[in-house]
């Protein structure tokens, strides 16, 4: 039992979070590309994200593992991207550093779509049972370079008060 519910009711509802945040930040990832603000969706994608590396900390393990790293660096970014757009209204700096922070927890929690992808999913896992093949690491480094090609594009696009 994790906060009440059998094991895997709780990671399913930790996966659904992260599934919603995934595709609700992509909403929002293309509404700054169009210079958006999109209030509904970002604040759906920012709650589900930051629910989504908080939960994760909720399963028994007996150390600190990388998805906790990846947890808790998503967490900070994510806890300046709010502060960036509800707080400080994107005013000044702000606006980009909130796109970055944005576009950062995105990758972070597609990150670990991916991986968990090539973990769990017997198609996806039998190309690269250790994560350390080829087809691995190459749709790793494709994840990377888009965000980082979407994430400048929306750094130079979000002008949601122009």
């Amino acid at each position: 039992m994790i906060l009440g519910l059998p094991t895997p009711a709780f990671t399913l509802v930790h996966v659904v979070l992260g599934l919603i945040g995934v595709i609700s930040g992509l909403i929002v990832l293309f509404g700054m590309l169009g210079s958006k603000k999109l209030p509904g969706w970002t604040g759906l994608f920012l709650a589900t994200t930051v629910l989504t590396s908080a939960t994760g900390f909720f399963f028994p393990v007996p150390h600190l593992l990388p998805s906790h790293i990846v947890g808790i660096i998503s967490l900070v970014t994510l806890t300046i991207a709010i502060l960036a757009l509800y707080v400080f209204h994107l005013a000044g700096a702000w606006r980009w550093i909130y796109v970055t922070g944005a576009v950062a927890a995105l990758y972070l929690n597609s990150f670990v779509t991916l991986f968990q992808a090539f973990l769990k999913v017997p198609f996806v896992h039998q190309l690269a049972p250790t994560q350390s093949e080829p087809p691995f690491l190459a749709a790793q480094s494709i994840l990377l370079v888009a965000f980082i090609v979407l994430g400048i594009v929306a750094g130079r696009k979000f002008h949601p008060f122009a």
